[in-house]
């Protein structure tokens, strides 16, 4: 399988070309299954593409959309990736999506995971639209190769859709789908802007050690568009 690039000069056009995209592969789902959904990441990098994309002419009532992963804090905090999605993705015609927030009540994530497995039954899968981002040690989702979980996290045995991730170089606990659900995706996307993280890229396709920096464990299963701009 292999990465497949699509570079543009600027952020909006690569938000407008995204958009475009995305919402064609969504209409095609619910065309032929009557519903779709579509697994989002957070950070700073989708935003402005969720404000281009929450406006558009969809039956948003169809769509089923959640987190790749989520740290594990409350909606008041600012690192709740719920929080950003919900102010920046689902208003507009985008709030008549069927949200699938990753956070529950318990204080530690590992109690969660049973609930997540149950609830991600209730969500059309595969998903139509799976967008990963990337960190700059090669982390996707809450992937992290500086976890104890790491191993766990990308074994493809793994019958749980989910896993509890601590990472030992960033805050907060994390809940993430393991690398066997990821891939149950029928369009898989890296959004990533700016030159730092094109040089990321081009170490992770240096060699296939999925440990190292976990994304390449999805290049090396399925065909990942890159959508990248400076």
């Amino acid at each position: 399988m292999a990465l497949i690039e699509h570079n543009f000069d600027s952020v909006s056009q690569l938000n407008a070309k995204f958009v475009d995209t995305i919402v064609a592969i969504l209409k095609g789902g619910i065309e032929k299954n009557g519903r779709a959904s579509l697994v989002v990441s957070g950070g700073r990098t989708p935003k402005a593409m969720f404000n281009v994309l929450s406006t558009t002419n969809l039956d948003w009532s169809k769509v089923d959309i959640t987190l790749a992963d989520e740290r594990w804090v409350d909606e008041d905090d600012g690192a709740s990736n719920t929080a950003m999605v919900k102010r920046e993705l689902l208003i507009n015609n985008a709030a008549a999506a069927n949200f699938y927030p990753l956070k529950t009540p318990q204080e530690d994530a590992n109690q969660a995971v049973a609930t997540l497995n149950q609830q991600l039954s209730d969500m059309h899968t595969p998903f139509d639209v799976l967008i990963l981002g990337m960190g700059e040690d090669g982390h996707t989702a809450s992937l992290f190769p500086c976890s104890a979980q790491i191993k766990d996290g990308l074994n493809l045995d793994n019958t749980s859709d989910y896993i509890a991730v601590t990472p030992t170089t960033a805050p907060n606990q994390r809940m993430s789908l393991t690398l066997k659900r990821l891939l149950l995706s029928e369009n898989v996307f890296l959004h990533v802007t700016g030159e730092p993280k094109k040089q990321v890229l081009v170490e992770v396709l240096k060699n296939d050690n999925e440990l190292e920096m976990p994304i390449r464990a999805m290049i090396k299963h399925l065909d990942v568009n890159l959508f990248w701009a400076a």
